[in-house]
């Protein structure tokens, strides 16, 4: 798999996309199915809304279902991180030396970001700026406004 198909993804996005994909396949298509039929036997197809918006139906459902697989086929589970470093899925407590305001965040996938979860991507100025580092260290964060924040701790150490 090459470097920029990877998709790094927690345990559970995996999980729910995995779900997902199971729930289009096993309900969803069979229902649409079920709907076109429904809307054939109203006769012409020309002016039948219903056969319309069933169609369109499907062809969502069947878009996202290639849209699931290939970003499972590309996942890359992002494990617990337990590590003195950071890195992808280490919590970091970091103190903005500027501010003086401290932050507690999750380094993610980007599909898995969710700031009012205090998940970050790794692909964040961020999150780019301190993986590798420890606890203690002091660190540019390289942002349009660079500042400079000191780790307070990494996976809880």
């Amino acid at each position: 798999m090459e470097e920029k198909n990877k998709i790094y993804l927690t345990q559970e996005t995996i999980k729910k996309y995995e779900e997902e994909k199971w729930h289009l396949i096993n309900v969803e298509r069979p229902a649409v199915i079920l709907e076109i039929k429904e809307a054939r036997q109203q006769g012409d197809l020309s002016e039948n809304a219903e056969y319309d918006a069933a169609r369109e139906k499907q062809g969502q459902i069947e878009d996202r279902i290639t849209e699931l697989e290939n970003i499972l086929s590309n996942a890359i589970s992002i494990q617990e991180s337990h590590s003195d470093k950071i890195g992808l899925g280490s919590v970091v407590r970091i103190l903005n030396q500027s501010t003086g305001k401290e932050r507690t965040f999750k380094i993610v996938g980007s599909f898995d970001t969710d700031p009012t979860q205090n998940k970050i991507s790794y692909e964040s100025p961020l999150a780019k700026s301190i993986i590798g580092f420890s606890k203690g260290d002091v660190v540019e964060i390289d942002a349009p406004d660079k500042y400079t924040t000191k780790i307070l701790s990494v996976n809880d150490k």
